[in-house]
């Protein structure tokens, strides 16, 4: 399993980036998709859980301004990330679950100047 994260930059804060994954295979295959990030000195955070069941859940620092979705038929998935801040500024990873194994997408940077 592949995973290709992509649409990363620098952005302003209050604007919107929309970030990709797109898998090698079809995204029905995995239990759990989610979107983690890393910011600088700071430990890895999962932001987005997409789970097989079609529920997104979010923690409270992004709830109401990340929304997760998918395109089935291109094997993508995508973050969408509205009214960004600063402090969402990170390195965003995709990973997916599949049959007890774990696969990781290469980060994808996120810059939001203030």
């Amino acid at each position: 399993v592949q995973l290709q994260a992509s649409g990363g930059g620098l952005v302003q804060a209050g604007e919107s980036l929309r970030l990709s994954c797109a898998a090698s295979e079809s995204i029905y295959t995995f239990d759990v998709i989610n979107w983690h990030r890393q910011g600088p000195g700071k430990q890895r955070e999962l932001v987005a859980e997409f789970t097989s069941g079609g529920r997104a859940s979010y923690p409270d620092s992004v709830t109401g301004r990340f929304a997760f979705s998918t395109d089935v038929a291109k094997n993508t998935v995508y973050l969408k990330m509205n009214r960004l801040k600063a402090e969402d500024t990170a390195v965003y990873y995709c990973s997916a679950h599949q049959r007890g194994r774990t696969y990781w997408g290469q980060g994808t940077q996120v810059t939001v100047s203030s």
